[in-house]
């Protein structure tokens, strides 16, 4: 029997107990017996075709929007689930982001992002229409990715909080009226939509005078009980992404019972609950128990982007976690995406990507920080049964070159140059960099020898040559 997979999406995120409590009830109802949430923050569970009236009866009078087998209305996904779990910093707080949804009268056709600077739980540029919070109160960076294009572009001008729904509205209307100019074509003409946005929009900008520094990239332990402003927090991951239904309406209960007010998803596909109290921390551990649920997973499992409701890309992600296991590797400060379709918009430190026949490339990020959006091809066409052998490796080379060098410096927008000092040349194929200051004890180079003096020189991670080599402080390197 055709089975129908049924979207709910909550803005920003999060949902209150109650109003989940009532989703899980229809669903329920119509024969759903698991529940998933999605990359975007946003909720699935699938039922019988013939379930279908009497859902859609439900959901009428229960007021909710859904879709069927359908995303024509992605999520608002917010970074609203990090605050004061995984960023103390900054002015961006739960008033902020509330006020700023509950202003939205129209149901986004593109991916609209708000999303704190401070953090990095939850991925900046993976939506069409990005707001990132800047270090002026209530001003955001607009960076639009363009659709089915990957390139990514910064406004000049700041947004004013107030300014974001109307901003996402018109730039949405902008793009999907105008497709032959900003949809699925590579040479957009960013000038003329900011031309074209300014005027309709009509709102009060103030201009862009410092550039935005992404933040060095790390992804929090999010399982487990953890202790934070004398209550604790709860995260739970399901390895096969399925949350029993009827967990979930027991752990809705408890929350209305000990006066927590929502549940959070996030973009890992895992729910967290914030505010529980010590004293009622035995009765979280208890439905815990009763359901069977491990909330210590290892750290190497829970950096993972995958599609939704993908069942191939689930499948080569357990198969890639056992071969990691089996490695002991170490990923942190890496994340991994899986990309069985392409332009889908998942952001990673590293990406399997799915060619046209059953072969995987594998891409990372100049700098390995997933929000940079500056790819580099690794290898290509790699069986799937070779996969984490060549991942294990990229792996190593990463900690070499980091322990051989600073931390990865963050690419900005697309239209600034990375900075750094001008005595550093850096290889362009494995980012291995050779500072005169320390020399190059590998090739034993002492410290103070100019590099441009060196009349052969080899990489020591990937043995490329000097003429691979660039002075960093002139590279030209931007987000794509």
């Amino acid at each position: 029997m055709k089975q129908q997979i049924i979207k709910i999406n909550l803005p920003g995120g999060f949902i209150s107990a109650g109003d989940l409590y009532e989703i899980l009830a229809i669903a329920e109802s119509a024969g759903a017996e698991y529940i998933r949430f999605g990359n975007r923050q946003q909720l699935y569970f699938g039922i019988n075709e013939t379930c279908l009236e009497d859902l859609e009866l439900d959901m009428l009078k229960a007021e909710i929007n859904y879709e069927i087998s359908a995303d024509l209305h992605p999520n608002i996904i917010s970074s609203y689930v990090a605050d004061t779990i995984f960023n103390h910093e900054g002015w961006l707080r739960e008033g902020v982001y509330k006020d700023i949804l509950d202003m939205f009268d129209h149901r986004p056709r593109l991916k609209v992002n708000l999303i704190d600077n401070q953090q990095t739980f939850v991925p900046f540029f993976s939506g069409n229409i990005n707001f990132i919070a800047s270090n002026t109160n209530n001003y955001w960076y607009l960076y639009i990715r363009f659709p089915k294009t990957g390139k990514l572009c910064c406004c000049p001008s700041l947004v004013y909080s107030d300014d974001i729904p109307v901003i996402a509205k018109i730039a949405e209307e902008i793009i999907l009226q105008n497709k032959a100019l900003f949809y699925d074509r590579n040479d957009v003409d960013e000038k003329l939509f900011y031309k074209m946005l300014l005027k309709k929009s009509g709102a009060m900008l103030q201009p862009v005078t410092e550039e935005l520094k992404l933040p060095d990239f790390y992804l929090p332990y999010y399982e487990g009980f953890n202790k934070y402003n004398n209550k604790y927090w709860l995260g739970i991951y399901r390895r096969d992404e399925l949350f029993l239904l009827d967990f979930l309406k027991e752990a809705c209960q408890l929350c209305l019972k000990s006066r927590i007010g929502q549940i959070y998803s996030t973009p890992w596909k895992s729910i967290i609950i914030k505010g529980i109290e010590p004293a009622d921390r035995n009765q979280w551990g208890i439905i815990l128990s009763k359901y069977r649920l491990n909330v210590r997973h290892a750290a190497n499992e829970l950096n993972w982007q995958i599609e939704d409701i993908c069942n191939e890309g689930l499948a080569l992600k357990k198969q890639l976690v056992r071969e990691f296991e089996e490695a002991d590797l170490r990923t942190y400060q890496l994340c991994f995406a899986i990309k069985m379709q392409p332009k889908t918009g998942l952001t990673g430190s590293v990406i399997i990507k799915k060619d046209k026949n059953t072969l995987f490339d594998i891409l990372h990020t100049r700098d390995f920080n997933p929000n940079s959006k500056d790819y580099v091809t690794y290898l290509q066409e790699i069986a799937p049964s070779e996969l984490s052998t060549h991942l294990i490796r990229l792996c190593a080379e990463f900690y070499t070159i980091q322990s051989n060098s600073v931390s990865p410096v963050a690419v900005s927008e697309e239209t600034t140059p990375l900075h750094q000092e001008k005595e550093v040349y850096q290889c362009n194929n494995c980012l291995t960099r050779y500072d005169k200051v320390y020399g190059d004890c590998v090739n034993n180079i002492e410290k103070d020898a100019d590099f441009e003096n060196l009349s052969e020189y080899l990489c020591p991670v990937c043995e490329a040559t000097k003429s691979e080599f660039s002075l960093v402080g002139s590279i030209n390197e931007h987000l794509t």
